[in-house]
């Protein structure tokens, strides 16, 4: 027996009408694809070793070399006797018993407070003397041989002085200070003008451009890498000089602090003393480095 299969005329419209809605060839839908997850940057090891691994060793070799030379001394301490005074010093580094017996951290900030008003009257007058003497060549002969002659004269030679006009120990340690950081900004200020690109000024010429307008639209722009260093140079020999000069004057500060503690015998005290004026003068140095190269184009770093 053969089954027919009938089908209704209506489901085949249906379906033809089906058919022609949707075309063959019309492509499929494609899922976007997720989105890429951003690969993580490895950690260099290597290099952080590199950067931690040698200094740590420089100082376990100081350490060591320290205590081998003082195991059998009597005079000299030895680095955990050093540890400890140091940590008793800086339980309370701010005490104050009177106008001469003053706290670690007291000193540390007069000394700083005496750096600061001197290298800020420096500031002040070197850097614009600096700008003029690289503008004006008759200004720069007639200065240079003034600078080149007074410039290596031990800023301690200018103590007395101070000591003569002022009639106080305070502001003679400023004015030794104001002394010996003024040169450094007064020549790399006055360098940088004078490495001005001379394009750069024939512009200024024949835009016909104001002496204040070639200064701070053109000069200063350009100098202010040069102008920096000067600065990083001076401060650095400000900080060098102050402890010598406070040694001679007295009062409160780092460098008398030192001459009080060698007075009374204190060894261990003057090698704390040492240490805290290298890593005051280590951040000082490292805070305008960073300074410095913020502002420093390419090719005045090379």
């Amino acid at each position: 027996m053969v089954s027919a299969v009938f089908h209704s005329p209506l489901d085949a419209a249906n379906e033809a009408r089906a058919n022609a809605s949707t075309p063959a060839d019309k492509p499929k839908a494609v899922a976007a694809p997720a989105p890429a997850r951003k690969a993580r940057t490895p950690i260099d090891w290597r290099g952080i070793v590199l950067k931690v691994l040698p200094p740590l060793v420089g100082i376990a070799a100081l350490i060591g070399i320290w205590a081998l030379l003082t195991i059998k001394s009597s005079t000299f301490p030895t680095p955990l006797a050093t540890f400890k005074e140091a940590v008793h010093l800086f339980s309370d580094p701010f005490y104050s018993n009177g106008p001469n017996d003053q706290g670690l951290g007291w000193n540390i900030l007069f000394s700083l407070q005496r750096v600061a008003v001197g290298f800020g009257l420096a500031a002040v007058v070197g850097i614009p003397l600096g700008f003029m003497i690289g503008r004006f060549e008759f200004l720069s002969r007639m200065v240079s041989p003034l600078i080149s002659l007074l410039r290596p004269v031990s800023p301690l030679a200018w103590l007395p002085i101070g000591l003569l006009v002022f009639k106080a120990a305070n502001p003679a340690a400023i004015w030794t200070i104001f002394i010996c950081s003024i040169w450094p900004m007064i020549i790399n200020t006055a360098v940088g003008v004078q490495r001005v690109p001379t394009d750069y000024m024939n512009v200024a010429k024949v835009l016909n451009l104001s002496e204040w307008k070639i200064l701070t639209s053109i000069l200063f722009p350009a100098v202010l890498p040069y102008m920096l260093t000067g600065v990083r140079l001076a401060v650095g020999t400000a900080w060098l000089v102050i402890v010598a000069a406070e040694m001679l004057t007295g009062g409160v500060g780092i460098g008398f602090w030192v001459w009080d503690e060698w007075n009374n015998l204190n060894v261990a005290n003057i090698i704390i003393a040492i240490f805290v004026i290298g890593i005051v003068g280590l951040v000082l140095e490292f805070a305008l480095i960073k300074l410095a190269t913020a502002f420093t184009f390419e090719e005045v770093k090379s």
